[in-house]
Order: C-alpha cells, then sequence, then structure tokens
C-alpha cells in the first residue's frame, strides 16, 4: 500500500474515531447522577486511542506498506466478519457467550486449538464480565440469560 494508501486509511479511521467517540457521548446520565467512571468512558478512550493512532497514520504513513495476499488477506477478512458478528450478536445473545463465541473463533483462526479457543473465551468472558459488572458497577448485556 502506498503513503496515500495509509493516509486514505488514517482519515476514514478518523472520521470512524470521531462518530464513535460522539456516539459514546450520547449515553444518558446514569441515575443518580454523574459519574467519575460511567458507561461512557471506556468508548471515549477507544475513540482517543484510534483517533490519535489515525493521525499518526495519516502524518507518518509507512512507506514500505504491503497489503497482505492470499490466504492471509482471507485470515483478515474472517477475523472483521467475526468482530462485526459479534458486535450484532452482544445485545441478544449477552456479553458472555458472544464473547465466548468471538475470542474462542479468533483464537482458533490465530492457531489454537478448539477446545482450548473456545475455553479461552469463555474464561476471558467471565472474568471481564465480573470485573465490569461487580468491581466496576458498569453493565454488559446479560441477554436471555441474565432475564428475570
Amino acid at each position: 500500500m502506498s503513503n496515500r494508501g495509509d493516509r486514505v486509511l488514517g482519515l476514514i479511521l478518523l472520521v470512524l474515531a470521531l462518530a464513535y467517540g460522539w456516539g459514546a457521548q450520547q449515553w444518558p446520565e446514569p441515575f443518580g447522577g454523574a459519574e467519575e467512571v460511567g458507561p461512557e468512558t471506556f468508548p471515549t478512550l477507544l475513540a482517543i486511542v484510534l483517533g490519535l493512532s489515525s493521525l499518526y497514520l495519516m502524518f507518518k504513513p509507512d512507506p514500505d506498506a504491503e497489503w497482505p495476499l492470499g490466504k492471509t488477506a482471507a485470515e483478515l477478512g474472517l477475523a472483521m466478519v467475526i468482530l462485526v458478528a459479534y458486535a450484532f450478536l452482544l445485545e441478544p445473545l449477552g456479553f458472555i457467550p458472544a464473547t465466548t463465541l468471538a475470542v474462542g473463533a479468533l483464537s482458533w483462526r490465530m492457531g489454537a486449538k478448539l477446545l482450548p479457543a473456545f475455553m479461552t473465551g469463555l474464561i476471558s468472558a467471565v472474568v471481564v464480565f465480573v470485573i465490569f459488572n461487580y468491581g466496576l458497577s458498569l453493565s454488559l448485556p446479560a441477554g436471555p440469560l441474565g432475564a428475570e
């Protein structure tokens, strides 16, 4: 990919970061007033990191960058499909099942054996769910498992 391609990609990512950051600020204020850490904190931090990274890509592109071809490009495409599916499945399935599937599938595609890949997905999903829901008091989607 040429310098121009890096700059175009950087511009697209900057627009995405701005939209994502704006969307993060649209969360309603939690019951009981504003808090230091609220539901918008993590997405806002991600938007800032993405924005800074995109600016770096625009102003300091890699002169020798080459797009992957063949099997590597297909694996990257599959990873993108998995992440998009994860975004769509997060609310209906809930955080733990959706994250288990996404992390398990990505780990498997990176070379882990099937059972250990999905066990890693399950353990990481449960640990993150416990940290966010109980440690930080930030609710993650429970899905049908959390329905009363």
